[in-house]
């Protein structure tokens, strides 16, 4: 048989086949996965994030929103209500918006003085109905009369306390200058009961501090019975650095509290230039303010009485102070 003419190939020795080489981190993404699956409200297209963005303008909306008295147009602080407190606050001159009057009031001799009143002050009266005055009013008892009020005007502590000091120079010691200041009372009712007692006792003003601290809203007008009209309410935007300027005027600040360093029959410095200072009836003065007293004042009381509350403190501190100039004891 004829051999095959054509020329054999060269022999070529097979190896075993290496290690593979890599693509260099190119194929790396398509091996990847795409991590965990998403929330549903987190997924653009799902129907639960559609509702997330709903629930969140609805709540930004609401937290844009100014808090309103149950549906009133305005809050219920700036409102007196009630035919007693109403007819105090407009016989003060207390500044006033307009007096809210209901339609199908039961009108009395009360009614009739404060509509007599606003006339003669200018003071606007709008009749309205009894649920508009229950909304205005936060739910009080208004028994169908109501006065909006002009944001209080504040009286500078400072030139309030220069003022007082001129005017005792040429007086008795009686006139000497007894100044009421309010640490940390953030409680309105217990401003209003405050500044009943300053006036019944011849304080001539309250001073109150602008932070964490109550202001004079309609309940402090309730509350005064009349009084906050009469004593001006003062406000220290720095209550301890205030405390050391009225030092540096010449008053004398008394701390109240019941563990103070001198007794009230003790007292001794009654007939001075005053300034008494009570904190809320929990934690009482506060550390910086206790420290730039120049005495702190305690009440002697029953054993099975813990304390006294905010304002019954300054009432018969008060009342001490005045029985002393006036020569009583």
């Amino acid at each position: 048989m004829a051999k095959d003419s054509r020329p054999r190939s060269a022999a070529v020795r097979k190896e075993k086949k290496g290690a593979t080489v890599g693509t260099g981190g190119h194929g790396r993404r398509k091996l990847q996965g795409k991590g965990p699956t998403p929330k549903a409200e987190d997924r653009v297209y799902h129907k639960a994030h559609r509702e997330k963005v709903l629930a969140e303008r609805s709540a930004e909306k609401k937290r844009s929103q100014k808090p309103r008295g149950r549906g009133s147009q305005y809050g219920a602080e700036d409102v007196v209500a009630g035919r007693n407190a109403v007819l105090e606050a407009i016989g003060e001159s207390v500044p006033a918006k307009e007096l809210l009057v209901a339609t199908d009031v039961e009108s009395d001799g009360r009614v009739r003085e404060a509509l007599q009143l606003a006339g003669s002050q200018a003071v606007p009266v709008r009749e309205t109905t009894r649920r508009h005055l229950d909304n205005a009013t936060a739910g009080a008892v208004h028994q169908g009369i109501a006065l909006r009020l002009e944001p209080y005007d504040y009286a500078d502590p400072i030139a309030l306390a220069e003022d007082e000091l001129e005017r005792s120079r040429k007086g008795h010691v009686r006139d000497q200058p007894l100044l009421v200041a309010c640490d940390s009372i953030t409680d309105p009712r217990n401003l209003g009961a405050i500044l009943r007692a300053s006036a019944a006792f011849g304080a001539r003003s309250v001073i109150v501090p602008e932070r964490r601290s109550a202001g004079v809203t309609a309940t402090t007008w309730k509350t005064s019975a009349g009084a906050a009209a009469r004593v001006p309410v003062a406000r220290a935007k720095n209550l301890t650095q205030m405390l050391k300027e009225l030092k540096e005027l010449g008053y004398f600040v008394v701390g109240l509290d019941g563990d103070g360093d001198v007794s009230l029959p003790a007292f001794t410095l009654a007939p001075e230039p005053l300034v008494l200072v009570v904190g809320s009836e929990g934690k009482g003065l506060t550390r910086l303010v206790r420290e730039t007293c120049d005495q702190i004042l305690s009440i002697p009381i029953g054993a099975e009485t813990e304390s006294l509350n905010a304002s019954m403190a300054v009432g018969i501190s008060l009342y001490e102070v005045s029985a002393v100039r006036q020569g009583a004891r």
